[in-house]
Protein backbone atom coordinates (compact mmCIF):
# COMPACT_ATOMS: atom_id res chain seq x y z
CA UNK A 1 0.00 0.00 0.00
CA UNK A 2 2.91 2.31 0.60
CA UNK A 3 4.10 1.90 -2.92
CA UNK A 4 0.59 2.49 -4.23
CA UNK A 5 0.25 5.74 -2.21
CA UNK A 6 3.61 6.98 -3.39
CA UNK A 7 2.66 6.22 -6.95
CA UNK A 8 -0.64 8.09 -6.54
CA UNK A 9 1.13 11.12 -5.03
CA UNK A 10 3.66 11.21 -7.85
CA UNK A 11 0.84 10.94 -10.35
CA UNK A 12 -1.02 13.84 -8.71
CA UNK A 13 2.12 15.97 -8.72
CA UNK A 14 2.68 15.20 -12.36
CA UNK A 15 -0.92 16.13 -13.27
CA UNK A 16 -1.40 19.18 -10.86
CA UNK A 17 2.04 20.67 -10.19
CA UNK A 18 0.86 24.28 -9.61
CA UNK A 19 -2.00 23.35 -7.28
CA UNK A 20 0.32 21.31 -5.09
CA UNK A 21 2.77 24.20 -4.89
CA UNK A 22 0.04 26.64 -3.85
CA UNK A 23 -1.21 24.33 -1.08
CA UNK A 24 2.30 23.94 0.29
CA UNK A 25 2.87 27.69 0.18
CA UNK A 26 -0.44 28.42 1.96
CA UNK A 27 0.43 26.00 4.74
CA UNK A 28 3.82 27.63 5.22
CA UNK A 29 2.27 31.12 5.34
CA UNK A 30 -0.34 29.97 7.89
CA UNK A 31 2.36 28.51 10.15
CA UNK A 32 4.37 31.71 9.80
CA UNK A 33 1.35 33.85 10.77
CA UNK A 34 0.66 31.67 13.79
CA UNK A 35 4.27 32.11 14.90
CA UNK A 36 3.98 35.91 14.50
CA UNK A 37 0.73 35.99 16.49
CA UNK A 38 2.24 33.84 19.23
CA UNK A 39 5.25 36.17 19.46
CA UNK A 40 3.07 39.32 19.61
CA UNK A 41 0.89 37.79 22.33
CA UNK A 42 3.98 36.88 24.34
CA UNK A 43 5.39 40.38 23.86
CA UNK A 44 2.07 41.86 24.98
CA UNK A 45 2.18 39.70 28.09
CA UNK A 46 5.72 40.91 28.86
CA UNK A 47 4.61 44.55 28.51
CA UNK A 48 1.76 43.95 30.94
CA UNK A 49 4.16 42.33 33.43
CA UNK A 50 6.51 45.32 33.15
CA UNK A 51 3.61 47.69 33.79
CA UNK A 52 3.02 45.88 37.10
CA UNK A 53 -0.76 46.13 36.86
CA UNK A 54 -0.85 49.87 36.17
CA UNK A 55 -3.69 51.06 34.01
CA UNK A 56 -2.39 52.13 30.59
CA UNK A 57 -3.11 55.65 29.40
CA UNK A 58 -4.02 55.83 25.73
CA UNK A 59 -4.11 58.93 23.59
CA UNK A 60 -7.04 59.65 21.28
CA UNK A 61 -4.98 58.60 18.27
CA UNK A 62 -4.07 55.29 19.90
CA UNK A 63 -7.70 54.62 20.77
CA UNK A 64 -8.70 55.35 17.18
CA UNK A 65 -6.15 52.90 15.76
CA UNK A 66 -7.01 50.13 18.21
CA UNK A 67 -10.73 50.60 17.69
CA UNK A 68 -10.43 50.36 13.90
CA UNK A 69 -8.44 47.11 14.13
CA UNK A 70 -10.70 45.64 16.81
CA UNK A 71 -13.84 46.21 14.74
CA UNK A 72 -12.39 44.18 11.90
CA UNK A 73 -11.75 41.19 14.21
CA UNK A 74 -15.14 41.17 15.96
CA UNK A 75 -16.10 40.44 19.54
CA UNK A 76 -15.70 36.64 19.39
CA UNK A 77 -12.13 36.83 18.12
CA UNK A 78 -11.22 39.54 20.61
CA UNK A 79 -12.49 37.43 23.50
CA UNK A 80 -9.97 34.74 22.51
CA UNK A 81 -7.05 37.17 22.58
CA UNK A 82 -5.18 38.45 25.59
CA UNK A 83 -5.85 42.14 24.88
CA UNK A 84 -4.63 45.05 26.95
CA UNK A 85 -8.21 46.29 27.24
CA UNK A 86 -11.49 44.42 27.21
CA UNK A 87 -13.40 43.81 23.96
CA UNK A 88 -16.29 45.94 25.27
CA UNK A 89 -13.92 48.89 25.69
CA UNK A 90 -12.48 48.48 22.20
CA UNK A 91 -15.91 48.32 20.60
CA UNK A 92 -17.07 51.29 22.66
CA UNK A 93 -14.14 53.29 21.32
CA UNK A 94 -15.21 52.34 17.82
CA UNK A 95 -18.78 53.53 18.42
CA UNK A 96 -17.47 56.84 19.68
CA UNK A 97 -15.25 57.08 16.63
CA UNK A 98 -18.26 56.67 14.34
CA UNK A 99 -20.40 59.07 16.40
CA UNK A 100 -17.68 61.72 16.25
CA UNK A 101 -17.60 61.39 12.47
CA UNK A 102 -21.27 62.35 12.20
CA UNK A 103 -21.27 64.93 15.02
CA UNK A 104 -22.49 68.21 13.54
CA UNK A 105 -22.68 70.25 16.74
CA UNK A 106 -19.63 72.28 15.75
CA UNK A 107 -21.38 73.49 12.60
CA UNK A 108 -24.60 74.58 14.27
CA UNK A 109 -25.67 78.18 14.21
CA UNK A 110 -26.63 80.29 17.22
CA UNK A 111 -30.35 79.53 16.74
CA UNK A 112 -33.26 81.91 16.73
CA UNK A 113 -32.32 85.46 17.81
CA UNK A 114 -33.72 86.69 21.10
CA UNK A 115 -36.55 89.19 21.15
CA UNK A 116 -35.74 92.87 21.50
CA UNK A 117 -35.83 94.60 24.86
CA UNK A 118 -38.76 96.79 23.88
CA UNK A 119 -40.85 93.78 22.88
CA UNK A 120 -40.02 91.96 26.11
CA UNK A 121 -41.01 95.07 28.09
CA UNK A 122 -44.31 95.13 26.19
CA UNK A 123 -44.99 91.48 27.13
CA UNK A 124 -44.25 92.21 30.79
CA UNK A 125 -46.51 95.26 30.77
CA UNK A 126 -49.38 93.27 29.28
CA UNK A 127 -48.95 90.51 31.86
CA UNK A 128 -48.79 92.90 34.83
CA UNK A 129 -51.72 95.06 33.76
CA UNK A 130 -53.87 92.03 32.81
CA UNK A 131 -53.33 89.30 35.43
CA UNK A 132 -55.94 86.99 33.86
CA UNK A 133 -54.28 86.93 30.41
CA UNK A 134 -52.60 83.66 29.49
CA UNK A 135 -49.81 83.04 26.99
CA UNK A 136 -52.18 82.68 24.03
CA UNK A 137 -54.05 85.88 24.89
CA UNK A 138 -50.80 87.82 25.12
CA UNK A 139 -49.68 86.39 21.75
CA UNK A 140 -52.97 87.55 20.22
CA UNK A 141 -52.59 91.04 21.65
CA UNK A 142 -49.05 91.23 20.25
CA UNK A 143 -50.30 90.10 16.84
CA UNK A 144 -52.89 92.90 16.88
CA UNK A 145 -50.00 95.33 17.33
CA UNK A 146 -48.01 93.77 14.48
CA UNK A 147 -45.61 91.64 16.57
CA UNK A 148 -45.21 87.90 16.13
CA UNK A 149 -44.18 85.89 19.19
CA UNK A 150 -44.82 82.25 20.13
CA UNK A 151 -46.33 80.97 23.35
CA UNK A 152 -43.05 79.39 24.46
CA UNK A 153 -41.23 82.71 24.02
CA UNK A 154 -43.89 84.56 26.02
CA UNK A 155 -43.65 81.92 28.73
CA UNK A 156 -39.85 82.24 28.88
CA UNK A 157 -39.99 86.04 29.10
CA UNK A 158 -42.48 85.92 31.96
CA UNK A 159 -40.64 83.24 33.92
CA UNK A 160 -37.30 85.02 33.52
CA UNK A 161 -38.87 88.08 35.14
CA UNK A 162 -40.60 86.21 37.97
CA UNK A 163 -44.16 86.25 36.57
CA UNK A 164 -46.14 83.02 36.86
CA UNK A 165 -48.87 81.75 34.50
CA UNK A 166 -52.25 83.46 34.44
CA UNK A 167 -54.10 81.34 37.05
CA UNK A 168 -51.37 82.01 39.60
CA UNK A 169 -50.30 85.48 38.47
CA UNK A 170 -53.32 87.17 40.09
CA UNK A 171 -52.17 86.25 43.62
CA UNK A 172 -52.36 87.95 46.97
CA UNK A 173 -48.77 89.11 46.58
CA UNK A 174 -49.57 90.67 43.19
CA UNK A 175 -52.62 92.41 44.69
CA UNK A 176 -50.50 93.91 47.44
CA UNK A 177 -47.88 95.05 44.94
CA UNK A 178 -50.43 96.82 42.72
CA UNK A 179 -52.35 98.55 45.53
CA UNK A 180 -49.59 99.03 48.09
CA UNK A 181 -50.12 102.79 48.27
CA UNK A 182 -53.87 102.46 48.95
CA UNK A 183 -53.68 99.76 51.61
CA UNK A 184 -54.23 100.17 55.34
CA UNK A 185 -54.59 97.61 58.10
CA UNK A 186 -56.40 97.73 61.40
CA UNK A 187 -56.14 95.63 64.52
CA UNK A 188 -56.41 95.75 68.31
CA UNK A 189 -54.01 94.95 71.12
CA UNK A 190 -54.33 95.04 74.89
CA UNK A 191 -52.31 96.93 77.50
CA UNK A 192 -52.35 96.21 81.25
CA UNK A 193 -52.48 99.47 83.22
CA UNK A 194 -51.81 99.58 86.95
CA UNK A 195 -54.60 101.58 88.62
CA UNK A 196 -55.35 102.20 92.31
CA UNK A 197 -57.86 99.38 92.21
CA UNK A 198 -55.44 97.01 90.47
CA UNK A 199 -54.51 96.00 86.93
CA UNK A 200 -57.01 97.03 84.28
CA UNK A 201 -56.80 95.82 80.72
CA UNK A 202 -57.28 98.47 78.03
CA UNK A 203 -57.95 97.71 74.36
CA UNK A 204 -56.13 99.90 71.81
CA UNK A 205 -57.52 100.13 68.29
CA UNK A 206 -55.07 101.38 65.67
CA UNK A 207 -54.87 101.83 61.89
CA UNK A 208 -51.58 101.57 59.97
CA UNK A 209 -50.69 102.76 56.47
CA UNK A 210 -48.71 99.87 54.98
CA UNK A 211 -46.63 101.81 52.47
CA UNK A 212 -45.20 104.21 55.10
CA UNK A 213 -45.81 102.23 58.33
CA UNK A 214 -47.53 105.35 59.70
CA UNK A 215 -49.85 104.49 62.62
CA UNK A 216 -52.94 106.27 63.86
CA UNK A 217 -54.29 105.38 67.31
CA UNK A 218 -58.05 105.29 66.86
CA UNK A 219 -59.03 104.93 70.49
CA UNK A 220 -58.37 103.31 73.86
CA UNK A 221 -61.15 101.78 75.96
CA UNK A 222 -61.28 99.34 78.88
CA UNK A 223 -64.43 97.64 77.66
CA UNK A 224 -64.94 98.32 73.92
CA UNK A 225 -68.25 97.68 72.24
CA UNK A 226 -69.42 97.65 68.63
CA UNK A 227 -70.76 101.21 68.94
CA UNK A 228 -67.40 102.47 70.18
CA UNK A 229 -65.58 100.78 67.27
CA UNK A 230 -68.02 102.33 64.81
CA UNK A 231 -67.39 105.80 66.22
CA UNK A 232 -63.63 105.28 65.95
CA UNK A 233 -63.91 104.46 62.26
CA UNK A 234 -66.31 107.35 61.72
CA UNK A 235 -63.50 109.61 62.93
CA UNK A 236 -60.98 107.82 60.70
CA UNK A 237 -63.02 108.42 57.51
CA UNK A 238 -63.77 112.05 58.34
CA UNK A 239 -63.85 114.13 55.15
CA UNK A 240 -61.57 116.82 56.58
CA UNK A 241 -58.94 115.14 58.77
CA UNK A 242 -59.60 111.43 58.52
CA UNK A 243 -56.58 109.14 58.48
CA UNK A 244 -58.21 106.93 55.82
CA UNK A 245 -58.56 109.66 53.21
CA UNK A 246 -57.24 108.49 49.84
CA UNK A 247 -57.22 104.81 50.87
CA UNK A 248 -59.35 102.17 49.22
CA UNK A 249 -58.51 98.85 50.86
CA UNK A 250 -58.39 97.95 54.53
CA UNK A 251 -57.22 94.67 56.03
CA UNK A 252 -58.97 93.44 59.16
CA UNK A 253 -59.52 90.14 60.89
CA UNK A 254 -62.81 88.49 61.86
CA UNK A 255 -63.07 90.07 65.30
CA UNK A 256 -66.75 90.39 66.31
CA UNK A 257 -66.15 94.06 67.21
CA UNK A 258 -65.85 94.74 63.48
CA UNK A 259 -69.60 94.43 63.16
CA UNK A 260 -71.73 94.71 60.06
CA UNK A 261 -72.43 98.36 60.96
CA UNK A 262 -68.70 99.07 60.90
CA UNK A 263 -68.29 97.33 57.55
CA UNK A 264 -71.28 99.18 56.11
CA UNK A 265 -69.73 102.48 57.23
CA UNK A 266 -66.49 101.62 55.44
CA UNK A 267 -68.38 100.56 52.30
CA UNK A 268 -70.28 103.84 52.12
CA UNK A 269 -67.31 106.14 52.74
CA UNK A 270 -65.24 106.50 49.59
CA UNK A 271 -65.99 103.07 48.06
CA UNK A 272 -63.87 101.46 50.74
CA UNK A 273 -63.20 97.71 50.45
CA UNK A 274 -62.30 95.49 53.35
CA UNK A 275 -60.64 92.10 53.25
CA UNK A 276 -59.45 89.38 55.59
CA UNK A 277 -55.66 89.17 55.29
CA UNK A 278 -53.70 86.05 54.44
CA UNK A 279 -50.86 84.80 56.67
CA UNK A 280 -48.33 87.47 57.54
CA UNK A 281 -45.59 85.77 55.50
CA UNK A 282 -47.47 86.60 52.31
CA UNK A 283 -48.29 90.22 53.10
CA UNK A 284 -44.73 91.50 52.93
CA UNK A 285 -44.18 93.29 49.66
Amino acid sequence: MTNSASVATMAAMSYYPWQFLLVALAGWINRHQQDVIAYLQEENQVYRELASGKRPRFSDEQRRRLAAKAKALGRRTLEGLDCMVTPDTLLRWYRRLIARKYDGSGRRGPGRPRESGALADLVLRMARENPTWGYTRICGALANLGHQMGRSTVRRVLLENGLEPAPRRSTWRAFLRRHWGQLVATDMFTVEVLMPRGLIRYVVLFVMELSTRKVSIGGVAPDPAAGWVKQVFRNQVDACAGFLLGKRYILMDRDPLYSQAVRALLDVSGHFKYSHPRPLSKTAA
